[in-house]
């Protein structure tokens, strides 16, 4: 870089300065308008409200139930294991490898695929098949 090349920064931006003088343009209401319930101090209204009127999420059915304390596991199959490098596998060393997105309340390993090598991992839950697999390759599968 040199002396002649130097390009001056972005500029930025002014702050408005409300209520300032008629000539700034925003003076007297500053940039509120007249009255009403935006005008004022502390003013405004909530997310969804609709001006008194029976706001759409509660006039819309409420349908099903929504199970507060429900465990969301992230799903992995024997096609991810495949490319794991370590022997020893755990949720931790999954994200780090860029397997999984991220651990969720756990794993929960899936007998998708075909396992190609002895792994020992440890999981919040196995399927059956899963189970019986990776012990039958010599791994180890540890419930956590």
């Amino acid at each position: 870089m040199k002396l002649g090349e130097l390009k001056p920064g972005t500029k930025k931006a002014t702050r408005n300065r409300v209520g300032r003088g008629m000539a700034s343009g925003n003076g007297k209401t500053s940039g509120r308008g007249h009255k009403g319930q935006k005008a004022r101090s502390g003013g405004g209204v909530r997310r969804g409200f609709e001006g008194g009127q029976t706001p759409l999420y509660r006039r819309l059915p409420k349908r099903g139930f929504k199970n507060f304390n429900a465990n969301t596991y992230t799903e992995v199959t024997f096609k991810m294991l495949n490319k794991v490098k370590n022997t020893d596998v755990t949720a931790e060393t999954l994200l780090e490898e860029g397997i999984i997105g991220k651990i969720n309340d756990g794993i929960v390993v899936l007998a998708t695929g075909k396992l190609d090598k002895k792994i020992n991992i440890k999981a919040k839950r196995f399927t059956k098949k899963a189970k019986e697999e990776i012990e039958a390759l010599g791994g180890k599968a540890e419930v956590i």
